[in-house]
């Protein structure tokens, strides 16, 4: 413990770090080529070891399973970073370092939407010449019919509800498959094989960011095979499934069909891309360590094991990146699970957790820092919150006290906490719920789940939440794209929950957030808008159905023989398009 603990305070002494744009092609040695020099956070500002060569396998390991590889059905961060590489969305966020890769640009699209005057129709118009994987075109009629099935939330529970909610869908409309037949084209059409065009029932002037998600990867329909297109999914990228091993990981090789010319978003550069996946945590950091992998997929940094490791070797330290993400790390207080139904109950959690917990499990400063608030201070507008003072950050155990016999529970009561069951972080954070609680006399039962299916078949499903008694959801989120919008409302609109499950918001259920949101989308003055979102930020924390815990960094680290390593804005770790292999 002393060891790690030393390790961990020379991280936050490094944190300023030095960052360097180094240029030249890389080597045969599997080190970093001449004017290439490993440094730690060389790859924050700048593109680490930048190559042009083309071939390499690139081996990546995911601790957990995937969600899905289905594009209508995935809301990992790092599976909308890595699917990129075997689907082209309507937009893009481009391998750029920093700020600049969080901007959208064109991909299937030949240039960014064309917004009437009202901003409630927005048109797009495909690149010529595109192909899937067979050589087949690609047409307008194969993204219309990806955003439509993409609203079956029954088949494909895990995936982003925006364009459900914001397109004109006919009433009670439910997915190409329940609904097969239906006319949709009141929500999206082909007007003819390039030219798509969306119906919205509001404006909204961001929509360029919305196409960007997966959703709007193409789907021919005489290819979909319903929920099991996961298992083979058609490419229109780079890249195209060579093999698929639900459970134990997939392979990916180029696509013959796909064109260079008319895809200038992405380098190609490895030959094939081998990703295993519920490959033990610890043993993954070692294997990165070690050279065996080039990239742990979650990016969402070593463990508390590698990292006394790599704070402490310095040829090790200079191949890390501690990246500042616009994530937090919190867990959901849910009103559905009795005595949580009560505020002052809710309000006893805030008091009683020792956040310095909640920093140690995501391995000291270079994991993150405590959190008061929903929104992190890299969203533009932040506005921080602090409703309940938590001295030096161990909690308030009389607040905590006080609060629990104003609910009723004087001497406490029990509850459960859930976490994603292959990630060790997350496991340290239930464990620091149960010692902190108990200092109340709130006693927790710790219950894992599959990451795979955390959201769609438990922590996410109201109906197991209240049978399991889950009053406590361990969780994260990252922005879709870097505004209050995109952090806030896929985790505090109470309209995404869904009876069957596939909800990142377990907690949130309060009317006026909802209009806030609403009011928010339609604001097109930046100012006004930005202060709704803070009032949002403060309702819900009014409300304590969240339990911040640390506004996220992340120690990831370079395998070894990687080029083109970056970190954006849009992706908030190494960028899996960019990547090359020496």
């Amino acid at each position: 413990m002393t060891a790690v603990s030393a390790a961990l305070a020379m991280g936050l002494a490094a944190c300023g770090g030095t960052s360097s744009t180094p240029s030249g092609e890389s080597g045969s040695s599997g080190q970093p080529a001449a004017g290439a020099k490993n440094a730690f956070n060389a790859a924050l500002t700048g593109v680490f070891n930048p190559s042009t060569k083309k071939g390499g396998t690139l081996k990546l390991a995911n601790s957990g399973d995937w969600d899905s590889l289905d594009p209508a059905d995935t809301y990992y961060n790092y599976s909308w970073n890595f699917i990129r590489l075997y689907g082209r969305s309507l937009t893009f966020f481009p391998g750029k370092p920093g700020v600049e890769g969080a901007k959208p640009v064109p991909d299937l699209a030949a240039e960014l939407g064309k917004p009437s005057d009202d901003l409630k129709t927005w048109t797009y118009t495909l690149r010529d010449g595109l192909k899937y994987e067979d050589g087949s075109p690609i047409l307008a009629k194969d993204v219309a019919y990806a955003v439509a099935r993409a609203y079956d939330k029954v088949t494909f529970p895990n995936g982003p509800t925006y364009l459900n909610e914001m397109l004109d869908w006919p009433k009670d409309y439910q997915g190409p498959y329940k609904s097969k037949g239906a006319d949709y084209s009141s929500a999206v059409e082909a007007t003819d094989d390039k030219t798509v065009v969306f119906h919205l029932k509001e404006p909204y002037s961001g929509f360029d960011n919305i196409v960007q998600m997966s959703p709007t990867i193409p789907v021919p329909e005489a290819k979909d095979t319903g929920a099991k297109y996961k298992e083979h999914v058609v490419s229109s990228g780079p890249y195209m499934f060579e093999k698929n091993e639900i459970g134990k990981g997939f392979t990916l090789v180029r696509n013959p069909h796909w064109s260079e010319a008319i895809d200038p978003n992405r380098p190609a550069l490895p030959d094939r891309y081998e990703v295993s996946t519920n490959v033990n945590a610890d043993d993954m950091d070692n294997r990165i360590l070690s050279g065996d992998l080039h990239v742990a997929l979650e990016g969402s940094g070593v463990g508390t094991a590698a990292l006394s490791k790599v704070l402490t070797d310095p040829a090790l330290k200079e191949r890390a990146d501690n990246v500042t993400q616009q994530r937090l790390w919190y867990t959901s207080i849910n009103p559905t699970v009795k005595p949580f139904d009560k505020l002052d109950c809710r309000v006893a959690v805030q008091y009683a957790m020792d956040k310095t917990a909640y920093v140690a499990a995501y391995g000291g400063p270079t994991g993150g820092e405590i959190a008061t608030n929903l929104v992190p201070p890299t969203i533009p507008g932040f506005k921080k919150i602090d409703l309940y003072p938590s001295p030096e950050g161990k909690g308030d155990v009389a607040k905590a006290k006080e609060a629990l016999t104003k609910c009723g529970q004087p001497n406490g009561f029990a509850t459960s906490v859930s976490y994603r069951a292959e990630r060790p972080k997350e496991k340290a954070v239930a464990e620091a719920l149960k010692e902190s609680l108990a200092r109340v006399g709130i006693t927790v039962e710790i219950k894992p789940y599959a990451q795979k299916d955390y959201f769609s078949s438990f922590a996410g499903k109201p109906s197991f939440v209240v049978k399991e008694n889950l009053g406590l959801v361990v969780n994260g989120w990252g922005s879709d794209w870097p505004d209050g919008y995109g952090f806030l409302q896929q985790i505090t609109d109470s309209r995404v929950i869904r009876d069957g499950g596939g909800s990142s918001n377990t907690s949130v259920r309060i009317p006026e957030v909802d209009k806030l949101l609403d009011q928010a989308r339609l604001e097109q003055d930046v100012t006004k808008r930005e202060a709704l979102y803070a009032q949002i930020d403060e309702k819900v924390m009014q409300e304590s159905v969240i339990l911040p815990g640390i506004w996220a960094k992340a120690l990831l680290v370079r395998g070894q023989g990687l080029t083109n390593v970056l970190v954006s804005d849009g992706q908030q770790m190494y960028d899996y398009v960019a990547l090359g292999v020496q």
